[in-house]
This record gives structure tokens, C-alpha cells and sequence, in this order.
């Protein structure tokens, strides 16, 4: 059984990890952060008893769920609502999603220090351009990349928390590879 400690523990490791996937996610800051949140608090009222080592594939298959949930509301509140925007002017309240706003650099060392202002705009455009090439991709294969490659998951935790075979994560993550390869390629960044 987890402790109070270990399970604050946890939440404290995940949270901006978590955050940023689901930011890929929705493309929106204020529902990322809702979407984490609600997912902790399910992990800490339904799930807190549980063993330590079983927290994290929990967390992810409730951070998925609660994703697919939120892109059901979306829909549904789309088709509820869509007629209500004829009566709207055209929004353009600034509110975009700002990459830079959600990549948060680590501290500064010496490296950083002495890098070179050309050498750090070039890192930058290249981030962002992996950035963009990962929000292109399809949902299921952006949350099987993310979940692989970005969260570290073997293949047999990634299924489990997407809720589909080994073979699936497998065919989503190769696909996912491809895309961007091909994405990236095209815009002179190679490996």
C-alpha cells in the first residue's frame, strides 16, 4: 500500500511530464491542466491504496482516459453548439497555444553559458519543428509515440494504458516514426 508520502511523491514526479503529453494532446494549456489534474485526483481518491510500483501505469490509463473523455465533451459540445456561432462575430482573443510558453529550459550551466546565439537559435527552430511535426500526427499515434518515447513506457505498458494490443502500439509507433521522419526530413532536419 502506498503511503500519503509516496503518493505525493509520485503525483510531484508525473506532474509536468503528464502536463505536456496532454498539451500535445488537446493543444490547449487550461484543458492540460484540468485534464492532470482531474487525473490525479482520481489516482488519489479511487487508487491511493494501492502498491507503490502499480501508480504509474494507473496514472497513465487514467490520464488517457480522461483525455478521450475531454475530446468527447469537445465533440459533443460542437455539435450541440454549432449553431450558435452564427450569431457570433469571428473570435480572435490571442489565445493561442504558445509552444515556448509550456517548454520550460533547464537551468542554466555552463554549456549554456558559452553556447553560441547561433548555435541556441538553431536548437530552438528545431524544437519547434518537431514540436509542430508532433501535434500533426494522427491522436492514437501521437499518444503512442508520446507514451514510448517520451514517457519511457515499454510496449506492453503503452497497450495497457491505451487500452489495445501490443501489435497496435507497435504499428502506431512505427507509423508515428515514419510521419515524422518524413516531416522533419522535408524541412532539412535530419537525425
Amino acid at each position: 500500500m502506498a503511503t500519503e508520502q509516496e503518493l505525493s511523491d509520485f503525483l510531484k514526479g508525473v506532474e509536468r511530464r503528464a502536463y505536456k503529453r496532454t498539451v500535445y494532446h488537446v493543444r490547449d494549456d487550461e484543458a492540460a491542466l484540468d485534464i492532470v489534474q482531474d487525473s490525479m485526483l482520481k489516482l488519489s481518491v479511487h487508487y491511493g491504496d494501492k502498491p507503490p510500483a502499480e501508480l504509474p501505469m494507473l496514472f497513465q490509463r487514467i490520464l488517457s482516459n480522461c483525455t478521450l473523455d475531454w475530446f468527447r465533451r469537445q465533440k459533443t459540445r460542437r455539435a450541440l453548439f454549432s449553431n450558435m456561432s452564427d450569431f457570433e462575430g469571428p473570435a480572435d482573443d490571442g489565445q493561442d497555444f504558445d509552444l515556448l510558453e509550456t517548454y520550460h529550459f533547464p537551468a542554466q550551466s555552463e554549456t549554456q553559458e558559452t553556447q553560441s546565439a547561433e548555435d541556441a537559435v538553431r536548437r530552438t527552430q528545431t524544437f519547434e519543428a518537431i514540436e509542430a511535426a508532433i501535434q500533426k500526427l494522427p491522436p492514437r499515434q501521437r499518444e503512442a509515440f508520446l507514451m514510448r518515447y517520451w514517457e519511457e513506457m515499454d510496449v506492453t505498458e503503452t497497450a495497457a494504458a491505451m487500452g489495445c494490443s501490443e501489435g497496435s502500439v507497435k504499428t502506431h509507433c512505427f507509423r508515428a516514426v515514419q510521419t515524422l521522419g518524413k516531416l522533419l526530413k522535408a524541412q532539412g532536419i535530419a537525425p
